[in-house]
């Protein structure tokens, strides 16, 4: 019978869910990485990507409203996320589609459902679904720390070779600077909501399995951009093999 650990227990279980299913070791980073890419293929990803991060606040707004009202230090923390999405200064979506546009694309392009691979499509039903059904210590885990927790390493790899290799300047790249910042912060908050309320031995191995699909899902949306886009450019890239198959075939069963 599985037993609750303590918090630092379960705290190097979540971290550990995460290690072999990082994004930033998918083909698209590493070619992001290596100064591979041209920038149609940033202007492919950022009309993807704002369908995977632009409703992240909707998906933290449908947490906050199953966080039951005793909870006000966890209910305090989704509003404070939506805020910094949404509100504070300026919308890291528009920051988004700054960086886009600079790369070839347009506004009309990059909101319309149709720029979305499937796998894009699935990444943020699967969000969706997650954010609306599960308790919300488990959300929480999936969304916070499975996703969002990854985006400053994926990013401190890619922000250099911004600057250096694909000549974009420190404007045109705000999007990626703030959020090695502000997901820190993010990431770190998400975690000691999981620790606090994923307080029985159910609920944390719940949060265990939703880190370990968030995860194979992010890799694997992050692969297909390889695929899709940038293959047929480039061909095969050597990348790090990451088994997610199993992982995946059960978070859509």
């Amino acid at each position: 019978m599985t037993t609750l650990m303590d918090k630092t227990e379960f705290r190097a279980a979540l971290e550990d869910a995460i290690k072999g299913r990082e994004a930033k070791n998918a083909s698209f980073s590493q070619a992001w990485a290596e100064g591979k890419l041209q920038r149609h293929h940033f202007a492919r990803w950022a009309e993807n990507h704002y369908h995977y991060v632009g409703p992240f606040a909707d998906y933290l707004a449908y947490i906050y409203a199953n966080i039951p009202d005793q909870h006000t230090e966890a209910k305090d923390f989704m509003l404070q996320n939506m805020y910094e999405e949404e509100l504070a200064d300026i919308r890291h979506t528009e920051l988004l589609i700054k960086f886009a546009e600079t790369c070839g694309t347009t506004r009309e392009k990059i909101e319309d459902p149709e720029s979305m691979m499937p796998v894009t499509r699935g990444l943020q039903a699967w969000c969706y679904a997650t954010a609306m059904r599960e308790h919300f210590a488990v959300a929480t885990a999936a969304l916070v720390v499975g996703l969002e927790s990854q985006v400053p390493a994926i990013y401190k790899k890619q922000i250099v070779p911004l600057r250096e290799v694909y000549g974009f300047t420190e404007d045109e790249i705000e999007f990626f600077d703030l959020h090695i910042t502000s997901d820190v912060v993010h990431g770190e908050r998400g975690y000691q909501l999981v620790l606090e309320h994923a307080n029985t031995p159910e609920l944390q191995q719940r949060c265990l399995q939703f880190v370990r699909w968030g995860a194979g899902m992010r890799f694997s949306y992050t692969a297909a951009l390889y695929d899709t886009y940038v293959k047929p450019d480039l061909g095969e890239l050597s990348e790090t093999k990451v088994d997610v198959d199993g992982d995946l075939h059960a978070a859509i069963a």
